[in-house]
């Protein structure tokens, strides 16, 4: 249970702030001694926070699940949404066992921890304020949802590199980071999805144990206290804090592993 408590912790505080959920859930396990929680908790503690996002934007995916067959701003976040989808789902369907057993190297991680920090850092300082949400295009949903793909390599992180790409496609800071907290739905839900499905045909559901039920309990009070904190944080300062965060946690895993 305290490791369950520790693991939806790091889950609920790095899925939303752009330091990588996944590169911290194998991290984490590694520094403790732990055996590696496995897939299947990754999941569970990943749907946590899916219920935070819904519960925290819960106006807007309202909005959009009876509005979306209707032409205006609810119906383009809907189609925009599904565009960025698209691209990870396709690629997580073929690549999903490579992610799950080479894509898990500590280097690994530390490289993309630095590169992809800094990549965050210059995009919010190049990009232009000139987007709300409803201004997004479907171009920038499609590029956004690519940039989405190069986060089933642990350390990118999937928000941060989402919110990469939305400055470079010049939407607000705040919009850029609400349209990445909406897009993991999908992304988990489609995850989430499969991965139970698999267990159910493969009958191993007996690995979703109460300490599950928990972990998803955990991660999503903890989500909600993250994603609160995320978007009053985005309105006044900009993304250094989790640049600096990220290099230095990848210089030290580059002295500790090399």
């Amino acid at each position: 249970m305290f490791q369950t408590f520790i693991l939806a912790l790091v889950q609920s505080v790095a899925e939303f702030l752009p330091i990588s959920s996944s590169a911290h859930l194998i991290l984490v396990p590694r520094f403790f001694g732990w055996a590696d929680q496995g897939i299947a908790m990754d999941i569970g503690l990943h749907v946590g926070t899916l219920g935070a996002v819904l519960i925290y934007f819960w106006n807007d995916f309202y909005k959009m699940l009876f509005g979306f067959y209707k032409k205006g701003p609810s119906q383009e976040l809907f189609i925009n949404l599904c565009i960025a989808t698209v691209p990870a789902l396709i690629i997580g369907f073929f690549l999903e066992e490579i992610v799950e057993t080479l894509f898990r190297s500590p280097l690994l991680i530390a490289g993309t921890l630095i590169i992809f920090g800094v990549f965050l850092y210059v995009a919010d300082r190049v990009g232009k304020n000139q987007k709300d949400i409803e201004k997004i295009t479907k171009k920038d949903a499609l590029l956004i949802g690519l940039a989405q793909c190069c986060a089933l390599v642990p350390g990118v992180s999937r928000s941060g590199i989402t919110m990469t790409a939305g400055r470079l496609c010049n939407i607000k800071r705040t919009a850029a980071t609400q349209f990445s907290m909406m897009m993991s739905v999908p992304v988990i839900a489609a995850a989430a999805i499969w991965h139970i499905g698999k267990l159910f045909f493969e009958n191993k559901l007996d690995i979703l144990t109460p300490t599950f039920g928990w972990g998803i309990l955990f991660s999503l009070v903890g989500g909600l206290i993250a994603v609160s904190f995320l978007m009053r944080w985005v309105k006044t300062e900009s993304f250094l804090i989790f640049t600096l965060y990220r290099t230095a946690l990848g210089l030290y895993l580059l002295y500790v592993f090399l």
